[in-house]
């Protein structure tokens, strides 16, 4: 298209390691896709945890990626860069992107890119991508997920959490969840998690094994580390895997029982991957994920929406964690 701005509001972080405070609206030049890459009219984008991290200092964006924060979008095709065919303009897509989402226009890899599913509005579109990759890649390809195995998911209000019930349970599986308080394991409970534990009043450990008939978790998705690290060997089965997919409480850990129990603990981080590696998350995700959003089975929860500009409180709301869901910014 020949009638785009030159330039563009986006959400900066003006100056890294401070609170929600230091993400200000700026003017940025329009970005240009380059080969195999797509322009998108921002219309919504995800606020995750990856997102504090940078704003915080402790995770710089990858060599050649935006400064700008935001890993997912949603909203229209405007322009194509050299050689991208799979959209044409107009389309409306959702995208996993290396950074930049916080803007009033983000470029994506069109293979990283997915058509908006039927029936889902384009802030809901913008709750997909970072946690579907993510959960996809981490419990069902890596983990090795299978029907009528047990599932132990931590935080699993969040968005991340509230993704992983969904999949699992579409997929023939029995879920165990922990959360902070009886609100959110109620909220997990109507998504369709087997049984709830709150963390706050309940040690998970025994609560797990009895959950499971004393068998314990055959795959564990875990984002606390710590001391999480020993209590989730002790409450899984024989032969389990342990997807981290971070270390809020820190990565020193205790792994002595990781021999006993033959357990397969991996960590996987989404943005560093390779270009090839996303695009056949994504094709994944078309293939077997997408089909059950478009049927109503699995749709995204929502927490609360804010402006871009206020993307600040957006930050403030997430790190509270009194949000059940996704927190989307609405361009």
């Amino acid at each position: 298209m020949t009638d785009l701005p030159a330039t563009m509001t986006a959400i900066a972080i003006q100056g890294a390691g401070g609170g929600p405070e230091v993400l200000q609206p700026e003017t940025r030049p329009m970005p240009v896709p380059g080969p195999g890459e797509i322009l998108i009219k921002v219309a919504a984008a995800g606020v995750n945890r990856p997102d504090i991290s940078q704003r915080q200092g402790r995770y710089p964006p990858p060599p050649g990626a935006s400064d700008l924060p935001g890993l997912e979008v949603a909203g229209t095709v405007v322009s194509l860069g050299e050689g991208a065919k799979a959209y044409k303009i107009g389309d409306q897509v959702c995208a996993l992107v290396h950074g930049g989402g916080y803007a009033e226009y983000c470029k994506a890899h069109e293979s990283h890119a997915l058509p908006v599913p039927k029936g889902l509005s384009m802030i809901e579109a913008a709750a997909l991508p970072e946690t579907f990759f993510t959960v996809w890649v981490n419990v069902h390809e890596r983990a090795g997920l299978k029907a009528g195995e047990w599932l132990l998911v931590h935080g699993g209000s969040s968005g991340i959490g509230t993704t992983a019930i969904m999949l699992a349970k579409n997929f023939g599986c029995k879920v165990v969840v922990t959360a902070g308080t009886d609100e959110k394991c109620d909220a997990c409970k109507k998504l369709g998690a087997d049984v709830a534990i709150n963390y706050k009043t309940t040690d998970f450990v025994p609560a797990v094994m009895e959950a499971t008939g004393k068998h314990g978790a055959d795959v564990i998705l875990d984002m606390v580390g710590g001391d999480y690290v020993d209590r989730n060997y002790k409450c899984a089965a024989m032969d389990a895997r342990v997807a981290q997919i971070a270390t809020l409480n820190g990565s020193k850990v205790d792994i002595r029982l990781m021999s006993a129990k033959r357990i397969t603990h991996s960590g996987s981080g989404l943005r560093p991957r390779t270009v090839p590696e996303k695009a056949a998350i994504a094709s994944a995700l078309r293939e077997k994920v997408w089909p059950l959003i478009e049927a109503g089975k699995i749709r995204p929860v929502m927490d609360s929406t804010f402006p871009l500009r206020d993307a600040s409180k957006a930050h403030e709301r997430l790190e509270t964690s009194a949000h059940i869901g996704k927190v989307v910014l609405v361009v």
